[in-house]
């Protein structure tokens, strides 16, 4: 693994990245489990992932927690996952303090129940001042809600008067999003071998690379984060652009 982390270069390490933890369902169901418990030893993934970012220098990893769709899941499993949620969050708070990890969360918070709600605020509180790795998680979050809920805010503004529908500019739409104020992450992983953003950060990935390894998310270890760097780092960012532009090389 330290030969893995060798080889990543420090001057090309993402700034930003996002994964969808997909999977424990499928391996907690190959090992004979209900769900619940491929989520339950995903958090141990949470925990490995968000070491190894921290040791190579990302600033901010946003973690696909709860989507709004799974309010639609067995309430015996969507009870679980909360109560997972605030135990875990609570557990964890001197480890976020002590590696200097700010929390924070975008989606429709509020539909939360109070207990998660209470417990995100207190680690948000207690973690506001760290400055090593912003962790990011995104509950109750859908995407076409997100940019549902930008563009009326948009019309509010137009119909004020502040704005005028010809004058919307790009941060006119994006200071509305939840992820105002956080880069768009440069780079996405989902696990499981599925390839698919499953409504997650539909604006904000308009130039993230992508990467799908088949590992199951409880299966995702540091080794495995290394890997996914490394394959990051063997892609070329173009942002529209010629190889010849970015390369600064001609014919």
């Amino acid at each position: 693994m330290e030969e893995l982390k060798a080889k990543i270069l420090q001057g090309n390490v993402p700034k930003h990245v996002a994964i969808i933890m997909d999977g424990n369902g499928r391996w907690a169901k190959e090992r004979g489990k209900d769900r619940i418990y491929g989520h339950m030893h995903g958090v141990e993934s949470v925990r490995e992932a968000l070491t190894a970012a921290g040791e190579i220098g990302v600033k901010h990893l946003t973690l696909y927690a709860f989507s709004s769709e799974n309010w639609g899941r067995p309430k015996e499993e969507v009870d679980a996952l909360m109560e997972l949620f605030v135990t875990t969050t609570l557990k964890e708070l001197d480890t976020l303090q002590e590696k200097k990890v700010k929390l924070n969360a975008i989606g429709d918070i509020s539909q939360l129940p109070e207990s998660c709600i209470k417990a995100l605020d207190e680690a948000k509180a207690q973690t506001a001042n760290n400055d090593r790795i912003e962790l990011i998680l995104a509950l109750s979050y859908s995407s076409k809600q997100e940019i549902i809920h930008a563009v009326k805010e948009i019309a509010k503004r137009v119909e004020s008067g502040e704005l005028t529908s010809d004058n919307i500019q790009e941060s006119d739409f994006t200071q509305h999003l939840y992820t105002h104020g956080i880069p768009d992450p440069d780079f996405l992983i989902r696990t499981s071998g599925e390839e698919r953003l499953s409504n997650f950060l539909l604006w904000q990935t308009a130039y993230t690379e992508f990467y799908f390894p088949t590992t199951m998310w409880p299966d995702f270890r540091k080794k495995d984060f290394f890997e996914a760097i490394l394959h990051y780092q063997n892609k070329e960012r173009r942002f529209g652009k010629t190889s010849e532009q970015i390369t600064g090389n001609s014919l």
